[in-house]
């Protein structure tokens, strides 16, 4: 069986909408897009590249693999991002089967979330890692398929915006491993109890 995890940015009241740029993600009106900026350094860098050192797949949500992707297969500059992103297995969830996916070692999973992703998980060999895809996440939590959540906390209340477990049931979390970066972002690795 797979584990899923989930990596999230998100604020200390909760918000994970809009991270990297101010056009990012700008539904229900959301004006506070690129609120990561400046929060990056060589610690949360670290940290985020040894996921990308082991086995296992991508798993997105439609909108998400099409920014992500589309944002760092066009990065000039050298990164541990680009070559990963672009070489691992990805796993693509959309409720159409008419979706599209531009990028090598893609996969589409056409329908609903949890069933699909359930079958995956039952059928999988490894790790599953979620990056940000907070539709799926929150769909995913509430039908008890994450395994791990990976949170880069920042030090930044917005007040607005969509918010990682919306009304989710309450879940327990067991802290793994936590790291402080040189920005003050706190990285929490949490499983879930079951």
């Amino acid at each position: 069986m797979g584990r899923v995890s989930a990596t999230e940015s998100i604020t200390l009241d909760g918000v994970i909408q809009g991270l990297g740029r101010a056009d990012e993600d700008t539904r229900g009106g959301f004006a506070h897009g690129g609120w990561g900026e400046g929060y990056q350094d060589d610690v949360s860098m670290s940290f985020m590249a040894e996921g990308m050192t082991g086995e296992g797949a991508m798993l997105f949500g439609r909108r998400t693999y099409e920014d992500l992707l589309g944002y760092w297969t066009n990065a000039t500059e050298s990164n541990p991002f680009t070559d990963f992103l672009t070489h691992a297995p990805k796993y693509v969830v959309s409720r159409s089967s008419s979706t599209t996916l531009a990028y090598p070692e893609s996969t589409l999973l056409a329908g609903d979330a949890v069933d699909t992703v359930g079958a995956l998980r039952a059928s999988f060999d490894g790790d599953l890692t979620i990056l940000g895809s907070g539709d799926l996440v929150r769909s995913l939590h509430r039908a008890g398929l994450v395994d791990e959540y990976v949170l880069q906390i920042h030090p930044i209340v917005l007040g607005s915006g969509q918010r990682l477990f919306g009304d989710a049931d309450r879940a327990d979390l067991e802290l793994q491993r936590s790291v402080t970066t040189t920005t003050g972002v706190i990285i929490a690795q949490y499983s879930v109890r079951r």
